[in-house]
């Protein structure tokens, strides 16, 4: 016959953390990580103002660098978008409001889709890439939006 013995101990509680900072909100929180990480992310607000992006992202999305573009709205900032036919036409207003950014906002959902984005130099090729956005959530609402890219 099998012997089992049980041991109870208490359990670990982390201690709650009361931060009064302005940051301390979900937003705020992704803010920070966003602006250290490697790899090409961007965060938005509810606003679709850009609140943090890697310079890799920077680097992907051809718009220069992430100082310039915290604060202004995402597609004020200098990000071109082109539809995938022959003609290479920036998309309309019906379009832009589908892009994975603006509708896990309008959503709250995941979204993912791929974007054309025009090149900084004539000389240069467009870049085509995976977006995956998510929704961030402060108090249960929709407060912004957060993707995550790959070149295609």
């Amino acid at each position: 016959m099998a012997h089992v013995e049980l041991s109870l101990s208490e359990a670990f509680v982390p201690a709650a953390r009361a931060s009064t900072e302005p940051e301390s909100d979900n937003v705020g929180q992704w803010s920070s990580t966003v602006s250290r990480a490697d790899e090409p992310c961007l965060l938005i607000d509810a606003d679709t103002r850009v609140v943090a992006i890697s310079t890799a992202g920077c680097e992907l999305l051809c718009l220069g660098e992430p100082a310039g573009l915290i604060g202004r709205p995402l597609l004020d900032g200098g990000l071109r978008l082109l539809d995938f036919t022959a003609n290479r036409g920036e998309l309309t207003e019906a379009e832009i409001d589908k892009i994975p950014p603006l509708l896990a906002l309008s959503s709250g959902r995941l979204a993912r889709g791929l974007l054309r984005v025009q090149a900084a130099s004539a000389d240069s090729s467009d870049a085509t890439v995976d977006a995956i956005s998510t929704p961030v959530l402060t108090d249960g609402t929709v407060a912004g939006s957060l993707t995550f890219f790959s070149e295609v």
